[in-house]
C-alpha cells in the first residue's frame, strides 16, 4: 500500500479519539506561532495538518490566511466538515509534500509530525530544498524525538534530536529554540516530542 492509500484508510476508518496523534488543543504550537508577533494576514502552511484542530485555533485568532496540507483527501474533509462555515476561510491542498510544488512563500510554516515520516535521503532533501526555497520568516516543526517512538501508524519514522534537527536546518535557518514535551494520546499512553522554531536568515 503507498502512502497516499495508506493515510486515505487511516482516515475514512477511524475517529479522532482511535488515533495516537490527536490533540484537543495543539498548545505548544501555538505557544510558538504567538511568539513570533506575526501579522494577522501572514501567509501559514500547516504540512500534515489532517484534521488538525490548529487551523480551528488560528482563525480564532484572527489569522486570515492559512493553508491546510494533508496527504489524505479524507483527513481534510474531516476538518473541512468541522469548521462548517469557517472551513471557507482556509486553504486546503491535498498532496504529498514531497510533491507539493507551491506558488508562493509562506511567512510561517508549521509541521507536527508529516516530517518525521519521511525517511530517505531523497524525501528529506526535498523537504529541505522546499523550505529553504518557500519560507520567508519561520519554520516549526514537531517530530518524535529520540525518546519517542520508532513507528506510528504501523510506518517507520526518523526520530530526531535537537542537535540533529538543528544541523539539518542551519543551513537557511537560525534556531530559536527547541523543546521536548510528552504527548499524551487518547488512549492514555506518552509520546516524547521534540519542537524547534527556526528563524530564516537574513541573506
Amino acid at each position: 500500500m503507498d502512502r497516499r492509500a495508506h493515510w486515505q484508510q487511516v482516515y475514512e476508518t477511524k475517529s479522532p479519539d482511535e488515533v495516537s496523534w490527536t490533540q484537543k488543543r495543539p498548545s505548544t504550537s501555538l505557544e510558538f506561532i504567538k511568539g513570533f508577533g506575526l501579522d494577522k494576514d501572514a501567509k501559514i502552511i500547516d504540512v500534515g495538518g489532517g484534521d488538525s484542530n490548529l487551523a480551528d485555533y488560528l482563525l480564532e485568532e484572527g489569522y486570515s490566511d492559512i493553508t491546510v496540507l494533508d496527504i489524505s483527501a479524507n483527513a481534510l474533509e474531516k476538518a473541512q466538515n468541522r469548521l462548517g462555515d469557517r472551513a471557507n476561510k482556509v486553504n486546503w491542498v491535498v498532496s504529498d509534500i514531497v510533491e507539493y510544488h507551491p506558488t508562493e512563500t509562506y511567512d510561517l510554516w508549521h509541521d507536527r509530525a508529516a516530517f518525521h515520516f519521511l525517511t530517505t535521503p531523497g524525501q528529506v532533501n526535498i523537504y529541505l530544498k522546499l523550505v529553504n526555497q518557500h519560507v520567508s520568516q519561520y519554520l516549526v516543526l514537531g517530530t518524535f524525538s529520540e525518546a519517542g517512538p520508532t513507528k506510528c501508524s504501523g510506518l517507520e519514522i526518523q526520530q530526531y534530536s535537537e542537535k540533529s534537527m538543528t544541523e539539518l536546518f542551519g543551513e537557511k535557518f537560525d534556531t530559536i529554540k527547541c523543546t521536548t514535551e510528552d504527548h499524551t494520546t487518547p488512549f492514555g499512553t506518552k509520546q516524547n516530542f521534540l519542537y524547534c522554531g527556526f528563524r530564516k536568515r537574513m541573506e
